[in-house]
């Protein structure tokens, strides 16, 4: 379980979530910012719309494919049978897709029980990753105190102007970034470190 990576280094990692946004603007400026990130898909609305192959060019830049399970439900409402379909169906697909299964999964809403972490470990799963800070539309808000610390993973989602009042999700990355800039911290890759 990972809320926070343990380093002394100042930086943070960007995940993000669901898949629904499917924003051009936000691939050229993660290729021209070299943005490192991790994307945890949730199969049902990642293939809607221009499909896997959106997060296939995300990923060409380096960033990391992950699991959010087949539908998103709420796990802990689920059977220990359900749980593993929802993670092991997401990894089937993953791996299909890229060649092999994740190591990190993360549970829709952060709702996991004792069920949930066998499923994934018998899915093959390394690490539940969870969050420290979420990224709202025009800064962030914190688990604990009022700013980052080392290490913290930010949790972000797909989402576009219907969702964010107006806002893009582009310009919420960028609200998000200048954040982490002015508290002195830099943006690394969560595969790195985990």
């Amino acid at each position: 379980m990972i809320r926070r990576v343990p380093t002394k280094d100042k930086v943070v990692f960007i995940t993000i979530d669901d898949g629904a946004e499917k924003d051009p603007e936000f691939v050229r400026m993660a290729r021209e910012l070299k943005l490192p990130f991790t994307m945890f898909l949730t199969d049902s609305v990642a293939r809607t719309g221009r499909g896997y192959g959106y997060f296939d060019e995300l990923r060409t830049l380096g960033n990391g494919v992950q699991n959010h399970t087949l539908t998103h439900p709420n796990l802990r409402t689920l059977s220990a049978d359900a749980q593993r379909h929802e993670i092991c169906g997401q990894q089937d697909q993953l791996a299909k897709r890229y060649g092999s299964r994740p190591p990190l999964f993360r549970p829709p809403y952060g709702n996991y029980d004792d069920r949930t972490l066998a499923a994934a470990g018998s899915c093959g799963v390394r690490a539940v990753v969870l969050w420290e800070a979420t990224m709202q539309i025009n800064d962030m808000r914190y688990a604990e105190g009022d700013g980052l610390r080392p290490g913290d993973i930010i949790l972000a989602h797909f989402r576009g102007p219907a969702e964010l009042k107006g806002t893009t999700m582009t310009r919420m990355v960028v609200n998000m970034l200048r954040s982490i800039q002015r508290q002195g911290y830099t943006v690394a890759r969560l595969e790195d470190y985990v």
